[in-house]
């Protein structure tokens, strides 16, 4: 059976921390001049129903640095959208490549997917998770940081699929988590249930930012409109201003925390132009991250290696 990246809910806190790890060193050996070639004659399908930009380029830099080779199929290159079962896509696909990347909306799509595929099939994005995203944003705390299991993570804004995926994280690895997010935007409610059941350390969901960062080494924030949801941005725009990251929320944190942001980021949104450009966010070296986690991924998953 492959191994499949569906939700960080599916790994151990050893397997979580061996692509961290492993990223750290590839990272390393990159900067190094070290010459990457564990997939060299090895394909990887990225199958794209959502656009993408950084993910998309930095899992094709990902795989072309590792030696191997990349196939693109947007939603209209494949047979999805003539309504071709998923069953029959993934038994053909498994055939061609050697693992599948798939950004979508329904979880459904990637589920199916892992089911009838014989390689290895990737959450790079669906509306309910974002798995690799949050990876490469904790190995980005642990290098600024030093760690994550003693720092305390805050989520400012809305409870989409990367709050989804953080609430996952904190459960599985073991670090503080507090989102706040303002009702009727809240994270998925039964992924909150039961990482709460069972966390070490609390995660909790409150709904004032100010709150939330109080005590926080590392305040994340995200768009308040994902794709997909274009038609809500006004509504949006007005019920989220209050937790814009600004200085005047910034001034509640403790000097030394940093601000997340995955990107794309709109300015004087969800964050001001002033914080997205301060030292204090690490967003662009975050955005670097994705490529060398998702060198850690393709080369565990797709080359077998054991981590």
């Amino acid at each position: 059976m492959p191994l499949h990246l569906q939700s960080l809910q599916d790994f151990t806190r050893e397997e979580l921390t061996g692509f961290i790890t492993r990223a750290i060193e590839l990272k390393k050996e990159r900067l190094d001049g070290v010459k990457h070639q564990q997939l060299a004659g090895k394909s990887v399908g990225l199958i794209f129903e959502k656009p993408s930009t950084r993910t998309r380029v930095s899992f094709e830099a990902a795989m072309y640095g590792l030696g191997g080779q990349v196939i693109f199929l947007s939603g209209r290159d494949t047979q999805l959208a003539r309504s071709e079962p998923l069953k029959d896509m993934a038994r053909v696909m498994s055939r061609y490549v050697d693992g599948m990347v798939v950004r979508t909306f329904g979880q459904n799509v990637v589920t199916e997917l892992a089911a009838y595929s014989s390689v290895p099939v990737i959450n790079a994005l669906t509306d309910l998770h974002h798995p690799c995203q949050i990876l490469s944003d904790v190995m980005t705390v642990i290098e600024k940081k030093g760690g994550i299991e003693n720092q305390k993570i805050a989520w400012v804004g809305d409870g989409n699929n990367m709050a989804n995926s953080w609430i996952q994280a904190a459960e599985r690895i073991g670090f503080e988590l507090i989102l706040a997010c303002p009702e009727g935007y809240d994270p998925d409610s039964e992924i909150l249930k039961n990482v709460q059941e069972k966390a070490e350390k609390p995660i909790r969901l409150v709904r004032s930012p100010e709150e939330a960062v109080a005590a926080a080494d590392v305040i994340n924030v995200d768009v308040w409109a994902s794709m997909g949801q274009e038609d809500e941005q006004e509504e949006r725009l007005a019920i989220f201003q209050p937790y814009q990251v600004n200085d005047e929320l910034m001034a509640k944190a403790p000097a030394g925390a940093i601000v997340l942001h995955c990107l794309p980021a709109h300015r004087e949104e969800e964050i001001t132009e002033k914080v997205l450009e301060s030292d204090r966010c690490v967003a662009f070296d975050q955005a670097e991250n994705k490529m060398h986690m998702h060198k850690a991924i393709l080369e565990i998953m797709i080359g077998g290696r054991e981590e």
